[in-house]
């Protein structure tokens, strides 16, 4: 088997690629440009550059998917049926569900219902598959723990009166047809 060499023919190099403080200059002008901008805008008290968080917030658009919640209906009970499509649909099995018969008008009802969210990816696939709309991404994202066990979320952390989740259960309702 034979191997040809093939020369390759390369350009001729700018100026500015052969000299490398050109490229240097106009970043170093880039950054000025931005830091005189922010401080024009500082100056005139605009500050749209910085939010100091926790006394400050963002407009969160209607889509941010937080942490997933379970729907608690007006009477205190939750609305999920412990169908366990949420569970199946999950890509991290991070959905743990425990169904229980009972005699009222929703037949059964999720005995247990934990959810770790150090495995959660917030996709936001559980939501999808929920036929009741029982579960839904909440607009809460500060979920932080300190240990494993802390990230274990049981049915009594999720439990979220249907008042609360207005704005999402809207946006789903509106784009998803329902």
């Amino acid at each position: 088997m034979a191997v040809q060499v093939v020369k390759v023919r390369r350009p001729a190099q700018s100026f500015s690629s052969a000299n490398p403080w050109l490229a240097i200059l106009s970043g170093l002008w880039v950054s000025t440009r931005h830091f005189l901008h922010n401080l024009g805008l500082f100056m005139r008290g605009r500050q749209d550059f910085a939010i100091h968080f926790p006394e400050q917030r963002l407009v969160q658009p209607p889509a941010l998917r937080g942490m997933p919640v379970l729907v608690q209906m007006e009477d205190g009970k939750e609305r999920c049926v412990a169908c366990g499509l949420c569970e199946w649909a999950c890509p991290t099995t991070c959905i743990t569900i425990y169904p229980a018969e009972t005699a009222d008008e929703v037949e059964r009802y999720p005995k247990i219902f934990d959810i770790d969210m150090a495995r959660c990816m917030f996709c936001g696939l559980c939501e999808e598959a929920c036929p009741e709309e029982a579960i839904v991404m909440s607009r809460q994202i500060e979920i932080a723990s300190y240990s494993r066990a802390g990230s274990l979320w049981h049915k009594q952390d999720l439990l979220v009166p249907v008042a609360q989740l207005k704005t999402r259960t809207d946006y789903l309702r509106r784009n998803y047809d329902r």
